[in-house]
């Protein structure tokens, strides 16, 4: 495998506007309503069991839509991609030998090969600044969650939205939850007042472990660190950002949504690891206590740990009655407008891509952005509030300037990543307060 060039999330933001003008045509191109009859050129960015699910929906909501490009960091994953993809749409995966790219610059030449709209599926660590080069280059885009693992990636992929809303590019993000049939009428429900004013929620995300880490005896003599991590990519924080960003966040953004989309005001949290692993440094457990004004809690519990008793349920209570999510078939109220959800649920996965696509054709726009950011960040701010034992507010959390990646990155780099994190111990990250010198002519001084 050829070295890519190196990545830098800290300059990206100011080579991006050089970029944007380049791509100009393409986005002009992007914002017109596309014709039944024109074929739409999807490519694939992450070509592992999510990217190649998410590209098989893709190709279920619109006839007219073609894989044409696919990019990641294992050639055997693309071709594992293609030919399952085949089985279904043996007519519809058109990836010549030169579509396929390699390596960590993959996404770069992937997105100027021509594709109209844009899958992002790789390991999160890498989603802003793919989300941030897609979005210059003017394409629509489904981008799987979460958006970031830290927050300068918050603010990297942040800007991206931005700039995607001022280019009117469809942005769908993978919070498939939203758009579930069920979930959908379930909190709508709640918007009407169903439950009365929201008292307090408990969400849990209590499963077996994800990707297990493999053993240091499995890794092959010479492989570097930044390829083994990246192999084990769930298991390191600056690519998948811990089990309660990458997958419990589906529950944070279900508390989210029941919250009006609103930002909460702090957190406090515990977590650790309870089975010890070989390498890695995330967690197997979270507990997230969520503050979001007027004496409302919301708790978000998460757990990843092998024999332990599965449990993923959504209890929203109102002062009138509760909304329960996860127990039985379908959601229900509890209370004085009882309720159950009797219609038919459809799948939530084909539902966002059929969301996405359908607007492309129809020349409309859908953006997901603010609310798959908010979401995003919520979970990180558990995540932290555990790893440093403190509370946390919000406005620390927009003032955070944690960096978890290497500002340069290479596939043959060895890297060593933050430690297992220990309460108590592990710092939050904020700006360091100005000095005296520092302060700017006319400017007072603090005391």
């Amino acid at each position: 495998m050829t070295q890519p060039p190196s990545l830098n999330r800290r300059t990206f933001v100011q080579t991006t506007s050089s970029a944007a003008i380049l791509t100009a045509v393409s986005t002009l191109r992007a914002q017109q309503k596309a014709d039944s009859e024109e074929t739409l050129r999807i490519g694939l960015v992450g070509c592992g069991g999510r990217g190649t699910g998410a590209a098989a929906q893709a190709l279920g909501a619109d006839y007219n839509a073609k894989i044409v490009a696919m990019a990641d960091v294992d050639e055997k994953q693309i071709d594992g991609s293609i030919a399952s993809l085949s089985q279904k749409y043996p007519d519809r995966v058109d990836v010549k030998p030169d579509k396929k790219f390699l390596g960590l610059d993959a996404y770069e030449k992937l997105i100027q090969s021509g594709v109209d709209v844009v899958l992002l599926a790789s390991p999160p660590g890498f989603r802003p600044l793919h989300l941030m080069a897609a979005v210059n280059a003017g394409k629509h885009i489904f981008c799987e969650k979460p958006m970031a693992v830290d927050t300068i990636g918050y603010h990297l992929a942040m800007a991206a939205v931005k700039k995607a809303a001022e280019k009117k590019l469809n942005l769908v993000a993978g919070f498939c939850w939203r758009y579930s049939t069920s979930r959908k009428e379930a909190f709508t429900r709640i918007e009407d007042g169903a439950i009365g004013q929201i008292t307090s929620i408990l969400a849990t995300y209590h499963t077996g472990p994800v990707k297990p880490m493999q053993p240091a005896s499995g890794r092959p003599p010479g492989m570097s660190d930044v390829e083994w991590q990246v192999r084990n990519w769930y298991n390191y924080s600056w690519l998948s950002g811990d089990s309660i960003v990458e997958q419990a966040v589906h529950s944070v953004d279900k508390i989210c949504w029941a919250m009006g989309d609103k930002a909460p005001i702090s957190c406090i949290s515990t977590g650790g690891r309870q089975v010890p692993a070989e390498g890695g440094n995330i967690y197997d457990h979270f507990h997230a206590a969520y503050e979001w004004g007027n004496g409302i809690y919301c708790h978000l519990a998460n757990r990843q740990i092998k024999g332990c008793q599965g449990h993923n349920q959504d209890i929203i209570r109102g002062d009138q009655g509760v909304l329960i999510i996860g127990k039985g078939g379908a959601p229900f109220i509890d209370g004085a407008k009882r309720w159950r959800f009797k219609g038919e649920e459809k799948n939530m996965y084909d539902l966002e891509h059929e969301a996405l696509f359908q607007a492309i054709r129809k020349g409309e726009v859908i953006n997901d952005g603010e609310r798959m950011m908010l979401s995003t960040l919520v979970g990180i701010m558990g995540r932290e509030a555990a790893y440093t034992g403190n509370l946390i507010t919000w406005d620390q959390m927009l003032a955070c300037t944690q960096d978890l990646a290497p500002d340069s990155l290479k596939w043959g780099d060895s890297f060593t990543p933050s430690p297992m994190p220990i309460p108590g111990v592990t710092k939050f990250s904020l700006p360091e307060p100005k000095k005296p010198e520092d302060t700017k002519p006319g400017e007072k001084k603090k005391a």
